[in-house]
């Protein structure tokens, strides 16, 4: 089978991380046996369109017909994807992973932008929305379609091959809290978790926080720290780490805490889970459907007093890493990688 993605995002030399949960829907696809190709670019304005334009005639040239088309994102490229179908027939489904229906990031467009995306969409095969909280944000904006199915991210394998260490080198003295984020202060909100946490100590003096990411806010975050008086034995920063140094952070840690504002997704709430890990969390992404009494607590967005009550409240001996672990099957390569298969053979069939 040969599947074309249209994408919105996608990693390169200059940004390895945006879009790479794209990358990794199509490698999971790959592995199923399917040939993939990749047409995207950062252009803008005419650029954009040009550009696009010499990539699908180049695969054309090279006799490489795609059997179906994966839109990442409900944006110009669906013209691309809608062409397809109306000239050569050939299906498109939409993965939609857009923050911009949320509530907190509102910015879909009406008039003329706005009915062209819904025609779009209404002509899609199926659409995949990565969370219930976005289906249910697009809906609202009167995006329709015949079939809606959830479509997860998918997590790397080996955050399934580790186990959390039960060696503890401080004597068990110290509650080890975790964040891990891209520093966008609009979204993840962390410097309200700094001064959440900041309180918190007060009564819970045991407690630890690891920051782990980089990103725009990162600087703002830190000097917050400093300005609120936390010390750099009451905080660690790390800076951006390779996935692989994510997953043993989350290994090394008895608590994971995310206070973002909005999510469509978060992946690291999903790594968190399959590492044994107990979650602290504001309701966004798919916070809401996987976290649960038995491992982990929900506190409302933005309020910052519920957050430090939940982090003087969290009890370790609470939780079971083998019961949270278990949740994890659906997040894996192979898993993602034959739904997505089967959604390819029912809209070529269709």
């Amino acid at each position: 089978m040969n599947v074309l993605y249209l994408s919105a995002w996608y990693p390169t030399e200059r940004d390895q991380m945006a879009g790479l949960f794209v990358q990794k829907h199509a490698e999971a696809v790959r592995a199923q046996g399917a040939e993939v190709r990749v047409v995207y670019t950062e252009e803008k304005g005419c650029r954009y369109w040009r550009t696009i334009y010499h990539g699908l005639r180049a695969l054309q040239k090279e006799g490489w017909r795609p059997d179906v088309v994966q839109m990442n994102v409900l944006d110009k490229n669906g013209v691309w994807a809608w062409l397809l179908w109306k000239i050569y027939h050939i299906p498109y489904i939409i993965v939609e992973h857009w923050s911009g229906y949320l509530p907190a990031n509102f910015s879909f467009k009406g008039g003329w932008h706005g009915w062209l995306m819904r025609k779009i969409a209404k002509e899609a095969k199926c659409i995949l929305p990565v969370s219930q909280m976005l289906e249910d944000a697009m809906k609202k904006c009167s995006i329709q379609n015949n079939r809606w199915e959830r479509i997860h991210n998918v997590v790397d394998d080996f955050f399934y091959d580790e186990v959390r260490s039960k060696d503890r080198a401080d004597g068990a003295r110290t509650i080890r809290l975790l964040h891990v984020s891209c520093f966008d202060e609009k979204a993840k909100n962390t410097q309200g978790l700094l001064r959440a946490y900041k309180q918190a100590l007060a009564s819970r003096p045991d407690l630890h926080l690891t920051m782990v990411g980089t990103g725009v806010d990162w600087q703002a975050s830190k000097t917050h720290a400093a300005q609120i008086g936390l010390t750099s034995e009451q905080v660690r920063w790390t800076g951006e780490l390779t996935p692989q140094e994510v997953c043993h952070e989350m290994q090394q840690a008895d608590c994971f805490i995310l206070f973002s504002n909005y999510e469509t997704y978060a992946i690291v709430i999903v790594e968190a889970l399959i590492s044994g890990l107990p979650i602290i969390s504001s309701p966004v992404g798919i916070a809401p459907e996987v976290v649960t009494n038995d491992n982990g607590i929900l506190v409302p967005m933005g309020d910052e007093q519920a957050l430090t009550q939940a982090m003087i409240q969290f009890n370790t001996t609470k939780y079971d890493t083998h019961t949270i672990r278990q949740q994890g099957e659906a997040y894996r390569f192979s898993t993602i990688g034959k739904q997505l298969m089967t959604i390819y053979d029912r809209a070529i069939q269709s």
